[in-house]
């Protein structure tokens, strides 16, 4: 005997109907947090900051026998740790200025303070000649703050295509200023003396990209017609920046 089954009753399809909704609404729920959760766990992996540290100290250390590899770096025993680990100085001294571009880089990241690595971040000091300048530059793992000890600055960034707005101040003795991660920034000392600043960096090896320097000053030379056509410059004009010599103030 061939079974059919009963017709719906009118209140039976209602009821059906808003089964079948709410089944459909559950699973583009489900879906939309699926979807939510993987681009955060996809921008939890792609942060580019230093990660935190798991331990109170990590001090650097160039001997990995009996050591332990994190961040970069060996970790010494910190039954061995000492104040020495945590401690630099020579901040106080003056960078020398006389070179072509007119300032003076003193680093002060994990190669000169070994208990900086892990610990996320550094510091620079920068000495300007009159008219000097840090050249356009961009710090590729690291947030800058700058804070001017003694002169007047002229500094500014420059944001990401396609807009590339020009953010730029006038500085003075007791002014912060903070450059972005990874975006072309200078410093110009606009005053007729010597200018001091300080920085913190949110790296403790934050890296330093010259622009001119990378660009002309690669090894081996980017092919002149790249340049030529990247700048809309004769290629002759980018021989001659080639082959000039691209001082590093760092």
């Amino acid at each position: 005997m061939q079974n059919f089954s009963s017709p719906l009753t009118p209140t039976e399809r209602i009821e059906k109907i808003i089964r079948d909704k709410t089944l459909a609404i559950m699973k583009k729920g489900v879906s939309f947090l699926v979807t939510v959760a993987l681009m955060a766990l996809a921008s939890s992996l792609a942060s580019a900051s230093d990660p935190s540290p798991l331990q109170d100290t990590c001090v650097a250390i160039a001997e990995p026998e009996n050591a332990v590899f994190v961040n970069g770096k060996f970790c010494k025993n910190p039954n061995l740790t000492k104040a020495e680990d945590f401690f630099y100085s020579g901040l106080d001294k003056p960078g020398n200025i006389s070179n072509p571009v007119g300032s003076a880089v003193t680093q002060v990241n994990v190669a000169q303070i070994a208990g900086l690595n892990t610990l996320g971040i550094s510091a620079v000091r920068i000495d300007y000649a009159p008219y000097g300048q840090n050249p356009p530059h961009t710090h590729p793992r690291a947030t800058e703050i700058l804070t001017v000890l003694e002169g007047t600055l002229l500094v500014g960034f420059v944001t990401s295509n396609p807009e590339n707005r020009l953010f730029t101040k006038v500085l003075n003795k007791g002014d912060v200023f903070v450059f972005p991660i990874g975006l072309i920034h200078f410093q110009f000392n606009i005053g007729h003396t010597n200018a001091v600043a300080i920085a913190g960096l949110s790296s403790q090896n934050p890296g330093v990209i010259t622009i001119a320097n990378a660009v002309f000053g690669s090894d081996p030379a980017i092919d002149p017609v790249v340049l030529s056509r990247a700048f809309q410059l004769d290629k002759n004009v980018v021989k001659n920046l080639q082959s000039r010599f691209w001082y590093d103030n760092n």
